[in-house]
């Protein structure tokens, strides 16, 4: 067979074709033995060689020679199917790659918005399991406090001509942050202001209703999606909003070394949020 002609492949019924070469990628594969028709297993029907196998699975299969990595939709679940046909092809690098707790398969993300206001005054927690997650939303949440104008009182909390002085977010864990807006009262006389930005937002907020609302509408753009909210105390008016994300696919990547044939250099990258599968 010259390595230009096309091999026409018949997987449980799903039809594929690709080169010579690209079977053969792996040496120590199964793909050979069907190739020269050797494998007893394979029988050529209509000039297609014919495998009952899972043709869904095998499309991961195909990819992964094509690449040397394997691509998996953010919705994968079949992770011990695949690993069953890897082994079938004998593809063993990548079997007992995906064998191992150390892939990276998709997991869900949950993350939880603690709102409270009182008054004019509104507290935020921001709570995650993934802790990357909370630092990204720390770089891009700004807090800023009122500084006073030489003797000037603090009776125009909303003027525009007060500077602004960033400080720092409140991080109690890895895992969440705190933050705060609004005018602040001492027995009934305004003391302080502050205000949150949210970026790429420039926008500077006092209004904690304002703040919520523009704090879901950027979780919702990071492919967060609203579970459920609820009250967590009806007496001060906290209320929670939960939201989950998967987490986006990632890259498996297995090196197989032709001469040794269990050894692998692996390496797993994320995947491009863009990028087609």
């Amino acid at each position: 067979m010259s390595s230009q002609e096309l091999v026409n492949l018949n997987i449980g019924g799903m039809k594929f074709t690709t080169f010579p070469a690209t079977l053969l990628r792996f040496p120590d594969s199964r793909f050979a033995g069907i190739l020269n028709n050797s494998d007893r297993e394979i029988r050529i029907i209509n000039g297609q060689y014919f495998v009952d196998r899972d043709g869904t699975l095998f499309s991961y299969i195909l990819n992964y020679m094509r690449t040397s990595q394997l691509y998996l939709p953010a919705n994968f679940s079949d992770y011990e199917g695949l690993q069953r046909e890897a082994e079938f092809y004998q593809l063993h690098s990548l079997a007992d790659q995906l064998g191992q707790d150390s892939v990276h398969r998709p997991r869900m993300e949950i993350l939880e918005v603690r709102f409270l206001l009182q008054e004019a005054h509104a507290f935020f927690r921001i709570f995650c399991t993934n802790s990357s997650t909370v630092e990204m939303l720390a770089d891009r949440i700004l807090m800023f406090v009122e500084q006073p104008m030489g003797g000037q009182s603090w009776s125009f909390p909303f003027s525009t001509q007060k500077p602004l002085a960033p400080v720092p977010l409140q991080r109690p864990s890895h895992h969440d942050l705190v933050f705060q807006c609004g005018t602040e009262f001492s027995t009934g006389e305004q003391f302080g202001a502050r205000y949150v930005s949210i970026k790429p937002d420039q926008r500077k907020l006092i209004n904690g209703t304002n703040v919520l609302g523009l704090l879901l509408d950027s979780l919702l753009k990071e492919s967060f999606h609203l579970i459920s909210t609820r009250s967590l105390s009806a007496e001060e008016k906290v209320e929670c909003y939960t939201f989950e994300r998967k987490k986006r696919p990632e890259v498996l990547t297995v090196y197989e070394n032709p001469k040794q044939e269990n050894e692998a250099t692996v390496q797993v990258k994320p995947a491009k949020s863009n990028k087609k599968r």
